[in-house]
């Protein structure tokens, strides 16, 4: 019996994710998830850039986009990192 395909490392995972909302998820095989990622990204990030005063940083303007892509990279690094203990228990 052949073993199962390994899961990406966490590490690429999270690098990945870092580099582009949604694509961690993408990467665990949950492209429905990253995709939810991305639309709530693009739709905080575009209310906290209208609502924010003018004279807030870019940073500041951006701040509901930068919220959802940490947790976005959060979240991919987390089943990253499941879905591989799992598959070293049970390749062992």
């Amino acid at each position: 019996m052949t073993a199962p395909k390994a899961p990406p490392h966490p590490h690429l995972v999270l690098a990945v994710a870092t580099v582009l909302p949604g694509m961690g998820q993408v990467m665990n095989r949950q492209p429905m998830r990253g995709l939810i990622f991305v639309f709530f990204a693009v739709l905080l990030g575009a209310f906290t850039l209208k609502t924010a005063a003018p004279d807030v940083s870019f940073v500041g303007k951006t701040a509901g986009a930068l919220f959802v892509w940490a947790m976005a990279m959060m979240d991919a690094y987390r089943t990253a990192r499941l879905r591989r203990a799992i598959w070293e228990r049970d390749t062992k």
